[in-house]
């Protein structure tokens, strides 16, 4: 396909659906649903901004996502030409070739700007993984509601959230609930990465983007070097497909020295752990799932946190595993907090026997209260009912 023209070939094709992700765990959860679009309905032409997994999975990218990912209000500074002309681009397609369905996957304003686009071309709108209005900006609730033909969310209390929308709502369960699992055994993991059977693990997840690594990585890997020594841990630093081991060996040598770098492996380097120090966002719930104790945390620019304490107003909370309890059941260190004492001695209780063994129950729980797997079918159907 080429930017606004035809499938290659002149093809027939039974439907074209837009897709939109701007984040890593976006590309995650769409890859996941053009995989079980395309099973279902193989000459279905899937087009939009696309990082790697999408790209992999059959979605043509208008825009490589890569291009337009960004940290936070002050950090966009570096892609908002790109991320300006990739919304010019996607607005022109849908005025003029209107696609069957757009589909949009999080990535907040930019996806609820171009609903509006839609709405206006008369274009229909599945919203997959809703925007966090819960916690901010709780005015979006009727706009989004007004401008989707049907909202399919993720965590369990949004259903309320959206209630309005009565039966344009759904609730499909959450997306990791396919993809968390450790593929083998604790002692198959530590073989497989040379490291000794009897080694405890910390593992290190600062973030999936540069600018968040830069900010987290030299807390987190002092931090580690301290619960090694006074713990006998081993830290691991698990470090995410959207970043490049070589660069962050080359920029945090010094930081790194002695922590292992593993790419490729999270899940089962996360359940092999005792216990892990985890940049809020996704990687939170996964840590959850896997039921490794955890130490959530978060430090980005003033600007971007002095604005975002003005508009989130709706969580007591920034990590997902509290937010769902409803209470603390894993520490938060935002900001200044976030230091290698604070983290040490947040970390340490997690360590013990007896809260360690309350804070994994805690996280069991709350895998029950994701729904079932199976999200991405459910949604495919959804999206093919919709635009047929």
């Amino acid at each position: 396909m080429t930017v606004d023209g035809p499938h290659p070939g002149g093809a027939a094709l039974s439907k074209r659906i837009m897709i939109v992700a701007g984040e890593a765990s976006g590309d995650l959860h769409g890859a996941d649903l053009a995989r079980e679009i395309l099973s279902r309905d193989p000459a279905c032409e899937l087009f939009g901004i696309a990082g790697a997994r999408m790209r992999a999975a059959g979605v043509h990218a208008l825009v490589e996502m890569e291009q337009i990912h960004g940290l936070g209000l002050s950090e966009l500074a570096a892609t908002i030409g790109r991320t300006v002309r990739a919304f010019l681009q996607l607005r022109r397609i849908i005025r003029k070739q209107p696609p069957d369905l757009l589909i949009l996957i999080d990535y907040a304003e930019f996806n609820l700007i171009l609903s509006g686009v839609a709405k206006r071309a008369g274009v229909k709108v599945l919203y997959y993984i809703t925007p966090q209005v819960w916690a901010w900006r709780r005015g979006r609730v009727r706009k989004l509601s007004d401008r989707a033909e049907h909202l399919a969310v993720v965590l369990p209390f949004e259903k309320e959230v959206f209630a309005k929308s009565g039966n344009r709502v759904s609730f499909v369960g959450h997306p990791l609930l396919d993809r968390v699992r450790a593929d083998s055994s604790r002692a198959q993991i530590l073989q497989r990465h040379s490291l000794p059977a009897n080694a405890r693990l910390i593992a290190l997840l600062p973030g999936s983007r540069h600018a968040e690594v830069r900010a987290m990585l030299p807390g987190f890997a002092r931090a580690a070097h301290i619960l090694s020594q006074d713990h006998e841990l081993t830290p691991v630093l698990a470090l995410a497909p959207t970043l490049s081991s070589d660069r962050i060996a080359s920029e945090f040598r010094e930081d790194l020295g002695g922590i292992r770098v593993i790419q490729g492996d999270t899940y089962s380097i996360i359940a092999a752990s005792e216990v892990a120090l985890v940049a809020s966002g996704t990687a939170t719930l996964e840590t959850a799932l896997l039921g490794c104790p955890m130490v959530i945390a978060y430090k980005v620019s003033l600007l971007t946190y002095v604005l975002g304490r003005m508009l989130i107003t709706g969580v007591d909370f920034i990590g997902m595993p509290n937010i769902l309890a409803g209470r603390r059941i894993v520490p938060e260190l935002i900001q200044g907090e976030m230091t290698a004492k604070n983290l040490v001695r947040a970390a340490e209780p997690l360590l013990t026997a007896t809260i360690r063994s309350q804070t994994v129950s805690e996280l069991a729980r709350l895998r029950s209260m994701l729904g079932e797997p199976g999200a991405a079918a459910r949604v495919a159907a959804l999206a093919l009912e919709i635009s047929a």
